[in-house]
């Protein structure tokens, strides 16, 4: 099942299986949907289906709008890591150890998240990671910066990236 749900950093794609939450897209635009809708059907064996009201959707369309109002600093959404694609092995350690040790409102270095799951130098590795990350916003790459204190990088681009670091009081708001 699959949807686009409109945020304050653009139209995310959110698509599920019937054992949790699988994908997260940014800048879900009809051509982006298509091409992310494809990679999953090769994942999943079967295109997913366009259904906005599902109950497997309901309750990450709640926790998102909740999250972008404020109002939402962990979410705790059932996650289908069966079929997150590059999510496997090291990525998976690196995208858990994440989730569950980076909070809202806070950020970590690549080396620190690389020391976090006992390979201190593969900070580069962390980025790699972060890349292939499926499930952006919920498993919260975009609080992964860089040691000296640069933005770093993010699938999403830099300026969501800022949008979300701001609306966790990391970054101040943007001025206009």
């Amino acid at each position: 099942m699959w949807t686009v749900v409109r945020t304050d950093i653009g139209p995310l794609l959110l698509a599920a299986t019937e054992v949790g939450l699988v994908n997260v897209v940014f800048h879900a635009s009809e051509r982006v949907r298509g091409k992310a809708l494809e990679r999953l059907a090769g994942r999943l064996g079967i295109p997913p289906v366009h259904e906005p009201a599902s109950p497997l959707l309901a309750e990450p369309l709640r926790q998102l709008t909740a999250y972008f109002a404020g109002e939402l600093h962990d979410f705790s959404l059932p996650l289908d890591w069966r079929m997150l694609g590059g999510a496997r092995g090291f990525n998976r350690q690196v995208l858990e150890a994440l989730a569950a040790d980076v909070p809202f409102g806070s950020v970590a270095g690549y080396g620190d998240l690389a020391s976090r799951v006992g390979r201190p130098r593969a900070a580069q590795a962390v980025g790699i990671a972060m890349g292939s990350n499926p499930l952006p916003v919920v498993v919260p790459c975009h609080r992964v910066v860089e040691s000296d204190g640069g933005i770093g990088g993010f699938g999403g681009g830099l300026e969501t990236k800022r949008q979300l670091l701001a609306l966790e009081g990391v970054l101040p708001q943007p001025l206009f």
